[in-house]
């Protein structure tokens, strides 16, 4: 964008009227001309008489005009340390902020390819709340999300690209005439401390079950569009009048992760993303030469925006297999290094960039309705914000070649390995080696799993629902009993209090027979809790089982994988890696 007009006033450059504020961290924007420079710097107190010229002497660049608010006054500028101690007006009281790391301040990541990175430019220009809310637009969720993200609970957001041809000079991207399918689909798991995160792509041509989605209409009035069996994932934007909502439903279905909101993007967000923050860095290890992308690189590290970015991320006949999960893998690569470029000093240190990304990221995005502003935005932002991207993994929903095809043009679950992954995603496992939360879990499972088994016939347990579906605890005794010899169980009935995880109480002396239980019943080491024993039914010491929530049935094991199945496909956001 051209920094001409741009905030510039009596021939002031722009950059010159962003100041760090040192107790807050952050870019604060000064509309007035800078005041001469003392031992100790102070920011310049207009006179009341200039003040609301120079507020209305501000111009805005081309396309960023915004709306007058009546009665609204360009607040005063905030104080330095060893500024005069008289606070300002409307600031009296004001504790000092404890000064934060700007990196955090960055909103890292928003829908499909390109929406997976667009909060970043929107949190951190808050300066333009009204303008930049009215660039979102947003679409109801029709009730298939949780109803948004929470800052105290693990956060699991879709990030969709549609390859729908809006746009200046996009007439050539995509499918002719497309509805706007979901042609890049990211499922963005955030763990509950904010250690960790899984972006888990799924294929465009994975075959699946479409649901019933009741999707509102323009007029306000809700339709139930019919669902369709065994169809491409990429259906379930788009065809038949479908909106993000039914995608997001499909994942649920998928999956049995309910996202918290979707994100959506097109073709414009790649091309204005990138050039917003200057370029990314991509790697080649080959010569690329795809003309249907319309990319043309030699191989080697190149800086790459707009078209040029665009065509990247489209390409698939020049990488890999030529096939849809080749591309998967190079936008991975590529949105890697356009996070670790968004996080560098280069970009949280030019207010410059920052607007610029502010503008494309509102522009380009279209949020669900619990996820329509600005605030809100930067409250998800600042969440994410908190991860180091070492500890972000991306990775592919697994999947084989549809056998039912001669010429393989789709692809279907790996139900060897699907299945685990997206458990790990349920139970905020991460896909990386987060070193402190592998040596909790394997303390508490070497010290509890480990060690003699008592025969299954000496084990002696009472059997109480506290949480699981009704009729759980006689479908476990029965199990237990006529499955696997433990035939002294019994029935307590209900459990005093719902518990959220199942648990197994037992005394010191009972170990061995806790331990006989759990690899029954495929007990985690965390679910066996050191304690008490009780008398049962013939007033003989026993072992306490309480299902919980998580409890799915007898002889289904409550063991989360610890570690990501083998041949799962993975990478992660802190590493170069090359398109081959």
């Amino acid at each position: 964008m051209d920094a001409q007009g741009r905030g510039r006033a009596d021939d002031i450059d722009p950059a010159d009227q962003w100041v760090l504020n040192p107790s807050t961290g952050e870019y604060e924007l000064r509309l007035g001309p800078p005041a001469p420079q003392s031992g100790v710097p102070a920011p310049r107190r207009p006179r009341p008489s200039e003040e609301a010229p120079r507020a209305r002497g501000r111009t805005d660049a081309p396309g960023r005009s915004r709306p007058e608010t009546p009665g609204r006054a360009v607040p005063p500028p905030r104080r330095h340390r060893g500024a005069p101690e008289e606070p300002l007006p409307g600031r009296r009281g004001r504790r000092p902020v404890k000064k934060a790391s700007k990196s955090k301040k960055v909103l890292l990541w928003t829908g499909g390819t390109m929406a997976f990175v667009l909060v970043a430019g929107a949190g951190a220009a808050y300066f333009y709340i009204e303008h930049l809310n009215d660039n979102i637009a947003s679409v109801s969720d029709d009730g298939a999300s949780t109803g948004g993200f929470s800052k105290d609970k693990a956060i699991n957001i879709l990030l969709i690209g549609t390859d729908k041809r809006t746009g200046k000079g996009n007439g050539s991207y995509g499918d002719a005439g497309s509805v706007g399918h979901a042609d890049t689909t990211i499922l963005l798991h955030v763990s509950k401390d904010r250690s960790n995160a899984t972006a888990l792509s799924i294929p465009r041509d994975l075959i699946t079950d479409v649901p019933d989605c009741p999707t509102t209409q323009e007029d306000g009035t809700q339709k139930v569009i019919p669902g369709t069996r065994q169809v491409r994932f990429n259906t379930s934007l788009g065809q038949d009048g479908r909106t993000p909502s039914c995608t997001m439903r499909t994942v649920t279905e998928l999956t049995g992760v309910k996202p918290d909101n979707f994100m959506v993007a097109d073709f414009n967000a790649v091309k204005t993303l990138t050039s917003a923050v200057g370029g990314v860095d991509v790697c080649l290890g080959k010569d690329l030469d795809d003309p249907d992308s319309h990319l043309k690189l030699s191989k080697g590290i190149h800086t790459i925006e707009g078209e040029q970015a665009l065509a990247f991320v489209r390409t698939r006949h020049a990488v890999g297999f030529g096939g849809d999960l080749s591309r998967i893998e190079l936008q991975q690569q590529f949105l890697s290094s356009l996070m670790r470029k968004l996080k560098s000093n280069d970009t949280l240190t030019s207010p410059s960039k920052m607007l610029d990304l502010a503008e494309a990221g509102t522009k380009a995005l279209t949020v669900d309705s619990q996820l329509d502003s600005i605030g809100k935005l930067k409250d998800l932002g600042l969440e994410l914000g908190k991860l180091n991207t070492k500890n972000l993994t991306f990775t592919t929903v697994p999947v084989v070649d549809n056998p039912a095809e001669k010429v393989k043009a789709t692809v279907v679950l790996n139900e060897s390995t699907a299945p685990q992954v997206f458990d790990m995603i349920r139970s905020d496992v991460s896909f990386t080696a987060v070193k402190e939360q592998k040596k909790r879990e394997a303390a508490a499972v070497a010290a509890r799993l480990k060690g003699t088994k008592a025969p299954a016939s000496e084990v002696r347990v009472r059997i109480f629902n506290g949480g699981a579906v009704a009729g759980s605890a006689q479908q476990t005794l029965s199990w237990l009993q006529n499955e696997e010899g433990v035939t002294k169980s019994e029935n307590a009935g209900n459990a005093p209090a719902s518990l959220a995880k199942t648990t197994l109480e037992y005394a010191p002396d009972q170990a061995d027979q806790a331990r006989r239980l759990a690899d029954l019943m495929g007990l985690p080491g965390s679910a066996m809790k050191p304690g008490e024993s009780v008398t049962n039914d013939q007033g003989l010491p026993a072992m306490t089982l309480t299902l919980g929530k998580d409890f799915e049935g007898a002889g289904v094991s409550l063991t989360t994988p610890s570690k990501t199945p083998e041949g799962v496909q993975k990478s992660t956001a802190d590493k170069v890696q090359c398109a081959k």
